[in-house]
């Protein structure tokens, strides 16, 4: 599998060497171009996924006029890259500018490290779960099984709207997909989308994440910044990962929700706010319901629209669709001949429960179309017994009984001798009290 690229675009000679100290820590090729000029002529060999864009090179330039002009190329390319604006120069209007003409976010020069490279690891993160072709709308949301029709019905009903929408969805089956076609169809479309992962926010620092802070306002806030917030303003902000937010911060979350203003850190006034908010979670509902792990009156705030993302394995007719737009696609960037399925490999795709869902059929169909030798892919190229398939239906060897069977049972016995505590049934189990929702939610059990 190809590593992702972080390019930087940056005329300081030591900007660069602190860049690529800090960036090596990550699993990704460093690319360094000294100024965007010499773009057009690297592009040709390789694409970026991730670009850090200096604003300003002419010596003298503090208006950002020539970054400015840099990210508008990169937003136009056909498979358009994450850009970071980077600049010396604390200046709000100018990030605000940036961030809505499609920069991810603004970090200001000299950055602090754990900020820049908490940033650049997350959006790697982000890569590994969106669709390789997320950026053309016929290529998202795939699928002709009734469930995603009802889906993509629902987000053309939900779109108009400004209401909150609360995604749910098993790892891997394409939530932040549903939330940009969402913003996608929206009144709010030309303005800008800003994906953040709940789970990757420290406590410390989530007030400056997603408000904002004022020069000054703690020690090392040497300029303005704006927050999530700010940045999404007049588009949609993607809280993605909600249900790892600890409660103290739900707490905080909730009251900008309500008041529909925030504070900025250091700030002598509310701002107002004027973006949409969708939000998304792999936690089974029944645990959002539990006021030890989630706020109900947050869940409330944010669940106006429900929008439920089916497994693959629910959805199994979909699977030589998507499987032959996968393999189309990486045929097509690793230069490999087009193959036809053989019948066997579709059966075994079919077959395959995928625990990892559509983002592990994207891997697989990858490394097929590396390793293929044939004619025609065989279900050997997918190297499906890696991830065994329906383990579930395994036999029991003491009782005869499924597994699946098996575990109901010892969950609802667990329940029974607790009296419904889930603290206790799971301490009986062996096991969190998040997995004990899992199983619960995958079994219809009820405390």
């Amino acid at each position: 599998m190809s590593r992702p690229v972080i390019l930087l675009i940056e005329d300081d000679e030591d900007v660069t060497l602190a860049a690529r100290m800090l960036l090596r820590k990550l699993d990704a090729d460093f690319v360094h171009l000294p100024h965007p000029q010499l773009f057009d002529a690297w592009q040709r060999q390789r694409q970026a996924d991730i670009v850090l864009l200096d604003l300003n090179y002419s010596p003298g330039a503090i208006d950002g006029a020539e970054g400015l002009a840099m990210l508008a190329r990169l937003r136009a390319l056909p498979r358009p890259p994450q850009v970071f604006a980077l600049t010396a120069y604390a200046d709000v209007p100018l990030a605000v500018a940036a961030l809505k003409q499609g920069a991810s976010d603004f970090i200001t020069k000299p950055w602090q490290n754990d900020k820049l490279l908490q940033t650049v690891a997350s959006a790697l993160r982000a890569l590994q779960t969106a669709s390789p072709s997320n950026h053309a709308a016929d290529d998202e949301l795939l699928g002709q099984a009734p469930a995603m029709r009802t889906l993509r019905a629902l987000i053309a009903s939900v779109a108009p709207t400004d209401a909150n929408v609360l995604i749910l969805g098993e790892n891997g089956v394409g939530k932040e997909l549903v939330a940009r076609a969402i913003h996608r169809a929206s009144p709010r479309r030309h303005g800008p989308f800003q994906s953040v992962d709940m789970g990757a926010v420290p406590e410390s620092t989530f007030d400056s994440e997603l408000f904002g802070h004022r020069k000054g306002a703690f020690t090392d806030a040497r300029a303005d910044r704006a927050g999530r917030f700010q940045s999404a303003a007049g588009g949609t902000l993607f809280l993605d990962e909600i249900g790892n937010l600890p409660l103290a911060n739900q707490a905080r979350l909730l009251t900008a929700l309500e008041r529909c203003q925030i504070t900025p850190l250091g700030a002598d006034r509310p701002e107002a706010l004027d973006v949409r908010v969708l939000s998304a979670t792999n936690l089974p509902e029944i645990q959002l319901h539990d006021p030890q792990c989630f706020r109900r009156d947050l869940l409330f705030r944010l669940n106006t629209i429900v929008l439920r993302v089916p497994p693959l394995r629910e959805r199994r007719e979909d699977i030589p669709l998507l499987a032959r737009h996968y393999l189309r696609h990486y045929a097509e960037q690793y230069r490999k001949p087009l193959r036809e399925l053989s019948e066997a490999a579709q059966q075994g795709l079919q077959a395959h429960d995928w625990p990892g869902n559509v983002r592990a059929l994207r891997h697989a169909c990858e490394r097929a179309v590396i390793l293929a030798q044939g004619e025609r892919y065989q279900a050997a190229d997918f190297d499906l017994a890696a991830i065994p398939a329906m383990e579930t239906a395994m036999a029991s060897p003491a009782g005869g009984l499924k597994l699946e069977e098996q575990e109901r049972q010892t969950i609802r016995q667990a329940l029974e001798q607790s009296a419904g505590n889930i603290s206790r049934a799971a301490k009986l189990l062996g096991l969190s009290r998040a997995a004990l929702y899992r199983r619960m939610d995958k079994h219809g059990l009820q405390a």
